[in-house]
């Protein structure tokens, strides 16, 4: 009897090592898919990430692109919209204190640009003033002519006194002008 037990001892050291064997590459081959399948993953992840960075600095560089254009459009006055232009310029007189009106506008024949005709009054500082922001306009604007003149008042009695209202009539070619 004595010389049986060794032998069982030896077969269920046996059956026990080959079960712990066999657990040890069944949990083995389970990491291992699991590794695979998370590489996967990670591989997956990362190509998102880098297409929602690369959507986010497309959209950055599409705002940048959209106010580089709009600065750009201000620069030109469309043949349909002119209404904008002459906005502009009658605002950039009341930010001066002096008062524009337009007198004339005059496409020329070949589209190529547009004739203003502007009288404006005012203090000569603030005429100044409007004619410097002209030139600093966003438009490409050509002054084709200027006339300058102090205005003459009269009080109620009928005698001349000196006024300081000024009186400019501009005639302002639009180079920046497309169809």
């Amino acid at each position: 009897m004595q010389n049986n037990f060794p032998k069982i001892q030896l077969l269920v050291s046996t059956i026990f090592f080959l079960f712990a064997v066999f657990l040890f590459f069944f949990f083995s081959n389970m990491i291992n898919d699991n590794n695979i399948g998370f590489q996967f993953k990670e591989e997956k992840w990362q190509i998102e990430t880098f297409k929602r960075d690369e959507i986010r600095m497309l959209n950055a560089s599409m705002k940048t692109i959209e106010e580089e254009k709009s600065q750009l459009e201000k620069h030109f006055a469309k043949s349909s919209d002119i209404v904008p232009f002459l906005d502009t310029i009658e605002a950039l007189a009341l930010k001066t204190g002096a008062k524009a009106e337009t007198t004339s506008v005059d496409i020329e024949a070949n589209n190529a640009s547009l004739l203003v005709g502007m009288k404006a009054t005012g203090t000569f500082n603030s005429l100044y003033k409007f004619l410097t922001l002209l030139e600093n306009s966003p438009y490409e604007l050509k002054f084709m002519g200027m006339n300058l003149n102090k205005e003459n008042g009269t009080d109620p009695v009928g005698k001349n006194t000196t006024s300081r209202e000024w009186n400019v009539i501009f005639k302002i070619k639009l180079l920046s002008f497309v169809e």
